[in-house]
């Protein structure tokens, strides 16, 4: 079953349920950090979000179909969305941090 996973986009770095307890007592070397993996989001966002305005641009010149349009146009708005979500949980999670008593 785990060996299918790899046709799911994004779940193909799952590895044995073994690999997972070496990993974890070796410690993570090497790997990407928590900002690295932040500031790659936010790289992506910004790429679906000015790919959408290029379509635009493209459309308002009618040089553009209007299906490319219409999928540039969901994929930045789909990610503006998740975007938000994500923010609203850092901030959510931050509040929460501040409640607890030292």
């Amino acid at each position: 079953m785990i060996e299918k996973a790899g046709l799911i986009p994004g779940v193909g770095g799952i590895g044995k349920a073994g690999a997972a307890g070496a990993a974890s007592a070796a410690g993570v070397s090497g790997g990407a950090g928590f900002a690295d993996l932040v500031k790659e989001a936010a790289s992506g966002a910004m790429q679906a979000g000015r790919g959408s305005e290029v379509q635009a641009l493209k459309a308002a010149a009618k040089d553009a179909e209007i299906i490319d349009v219409v999928t540039a146009v969901a994929n930045a708005e789909i990610t503006l969305e998740t975007v938000m979500t994500v923010r609203d949980r850092v901030i959510q999670a931050y509040q929460e941090i501040m409640k607890m008593p030292i």
